[in-house]
C-alpha cells in the first residue's frame, strides 16, 4: 500500500535561503566597496536587508533601501541599471551554474514595522489594554 505525502511547500527551502543569503552579504560588501559608477548610486550608503530567490535559482528579488530613506526610487532605478554588473561579480564569487538575474525592489518592512509601533502607541490600543488590566 502506497502511503500519500502531503507535499506543500510552505516557504523557499534550505538551499534557497542558503543561497539567498550568501547572495545578500556578497552584494552588501559590493555596494560597501562603492565601485558602482552609477550617478544615482555614488556615495550613497544603501542597505540590503532580504534577498528572495526563486525556487531554480535564476531570479533574485533584492530588497534594498537608501541609509537615509531620501531618493529611493533614484536608487533604485540606479541599482536596477546596474545589475547586469553585479550580477556578473556576484558570479565570480559564488558557486552556482547559473548567476541568478537580479532585481531591486524598496524595502517596506521599515515603514510596516513603523506603521504597526504607531497603533500599538495609539490611545485606543492604550485603552483597550487599561481595560483588560482592570477586568483580570
Amino acid at each position: 500500500m502506497k502511503r500519500k505525502t502531503s507535499q506543500t511547500t510552505t516557504g523557499p527551502s534550505q538551499r534557497q535561503l542558503r543561497v539567498a543569503e550568501e547572495i545578500r552579504h556578497i552584494l552588501a560588501r559590493l555596494l560597501m566597496r562603492g565601485d558602482l559608477h552609477e550617478p544615482a548610486v555614488a556615495g550613497v550608503s544603501i542597505t540590503v536587508s532580504e534577498v528572495r530567490i526563486s525556487p531554480d535559482l535564476k531570479n533574485a528579488t533584492v530588497f534594498a533601501m537608501p541609509l537615509s530613506g531620501k531618493g529611493v526610487e533614484e536608487v533604485l532605478k540606479g541599482l536596477n541599471r546596474s545589475a547586469p554588473y553585479l550580477r556578473s561579480q556576484v558570479a565570480q564569487e559564488i558557486q552556482l551554474r547559473y548567476a541568478p538575474t537580479l532585481k531591486f525592489v524598496q524595502d517596506k518592512s521599515f515603514d510596516e514595522a513603523h506603521h504597526i509601533e504607531e497603533i500599538l502607541r495609539s490611545e485606543r490600543v492604550r485603552r483597550d489594554l487599561k481595560s483588560d488590566d482592570g477586568e483580570a
